[in-house]
């Protein structure tokens, strides 16, 4: 709990702006409470540097510096102070959960140790920090609101977890990765997963608008709960970050525990806790309100145009190629011999799909899935099939339409003559299409 202080209203409106009358010292914290400041301060700021800034686009490049600073610790303590056999890699895969993230966040750790050995020795007569304490509170809330109002933004609009793709359609739960099944389901769940996004959103807008922060971090701690358990539970490779926004979330409920005590739990009165400006100049307090209504619009803005680009990329909104659906393979003729569709011939085709962003699996009876990156001339009548992997590697068929949305491929492939039969199957007869919503149920529909 931070120290209360006489003042006086500066500004009589919504947005009052109190200023100190007396500039008399308030009552000195406790020694664990002033350690507790100095470690917080210092793991805080060195995590989320350099956020907020960095939300703004160009403004992350000035800051390369910081980046490739962890990057050169991270390396030399992992081979002289852990001593690992092969040097860390830094490599961007999406994950952030690699081994150079748990190194990186580590030695944050340690850092904020040794700073605040370090800092209680230099400055061990300060009875108190408040008006750095405010600081480093607008500076997490800023950072946690940013980083909330991105986050919802691509699930009010649906980017992150766009729609199940057409081979997840064919693919048994026993093959599907934790991670996959998590995403299945998000993507499945339209109404649920902007409902999330709408929720971690309004955690973020509280936190940036002014007095609004104990309701924000409340949203936010409630959001970012549910988010490290998905993200534990699934396997979900951000249990790193999602971990520390949620310590964020607690740090800024930290001064108002015992009034949310007196309210939600032991029925008592309490009072309106009214912290210290940042500002004393009225100015500078209305310029400073002014840029965090500016970021909460920028972000919220730019967040929503981000996820709707991406949308129509790679989510629910992209188009789809001419030739869309899942295609059950009828016959298959391999260099002139025939296969028919047996379960333990893992060479032949039972279905193949064409998905979006030209995506084209081949899927056998068992055994995993190919995937190619197809490039269909409708009128000319080819489809080039080529794999991510091997930019050398290319097969070539020609194309004829059938009666009855059918395909007869002809071509190459690693060598061999390859003429298939294809029949375009429903994909919205699957249950997970078909089944939708009930308002009532006589029997629980659970397969």
């Amino acid at each position: 709990m931070q120290p209360q202080t006489q003042t006086e209203p500066l500004i009589e409106n919504d947005l009052q702006i109190e200023t100190p009358v007396s500039a008399q010292p308030g009552p000195a914290w406790s020694f664990p409470a002033r350690l507790g400041f100095r470690f917080g301060f210092i793991y805080f700021v060195l995590y989320g540097f350099p956020g907020p800034l960095a939300f703004i686009p160009g403004v992350n490049s000035l800051f390369g510096w910081y980046e490739k600073l962890w990057k050169v610790l991270v390396i030399w303590s992992g081979a002289h102070v852990l001593h690992l056999s092969h040097p860390v890699q830094y490599i961007l895969t999406g994950s952030g959960d690699t081994l150079h993230d748990y190194i990186q966040n580590g030695l944050t750790l340690a850092f904020a140790l040794l700073g605040m050995a370090l800092w209680s020795v230099l400055d061990r007569r300060r009875p108190h920090y408040t008006y750095l304490y405010q600081w480093l509170r607008f500076y997490v809330r800023l950072y946690l609101g940013a980083t909330l109002l991105s986050y919802g933004g691509y699930k009010v609009i649906k980017s992150q977890f766009p729609y199940p793709y057409l081979t997840r359609l064919l693919e048994p739960y026993g093959n599907s990765s934790p991670m996959g099944l998590l995403w299945t389901f998000m993507g499945y769940s339209t109404p649920y997963t902007i409902f999330a996004g709408a929720v971690e959103m309004l955690g973020g807008a509280l936190l940036i608008l002014p007095r609004l922060t104990t309701l924000g971090a409340l949203v936010s701690a409630a959001a970012m709960t549910n988010v490290f358990l998905l993200n534990m539970s699934y396997d979900v490779p951000v249990k790193i970050f999602s971990l520390n926004l949620l310590l964020m979330s607690c740090f800024l409920l930290l001064p108002d525990l015992r009034r949310l005590a007196n309210l939600f739990i032991l029925n008592h009165a309490t009072e309106p806790e009214v912290p210290p400006p940042l500002f004393r100049r009225r100015w500078l307090a209305l310029s400073l309100v002014a840029l965090q209504l500016l970021l909460l619009a920028w972000c919220s803005g730019y967040d929503l145009y981000q996820s709707y680009s991406g949308s129509k990329q790679y989510g629910d909104l992209a188009p789809r190629p001419p030739l869309y659906g899942i295609y059950n393979v009828d016959e298959l003729t391999i260099d002139g011999q025939v296969r028919p569709p047996l379960f333990t011939d893992a060479t032949r085709w039972r279905y193949m799909t064409f998905d979006l962003f030209n995506v084209i699996s081949l899927v056998p009876p068992e055994g995993a899935v190919q995937r190619f990156l197809g490039k269909l001339d409708d009128k000319a009548g080819t489809l080039e099939l080529t794999r991510p992997s091997d930019q050398k590697w290319k097969a070539d068929f020609k194309l004829e339409r059938q009666p009855h949305d059918g395909l007869l491929l002809s071509g190459t492939m690693d060598g061999k003559a390859i003429t298939a039969k294809l029949r375009k199957l429903d994909y919205n007869s699957f249950v997970l299409n078909s089944r939708g919503f009930h308002w009532i149920n006589e029997l629980p529909f659970n397969r």
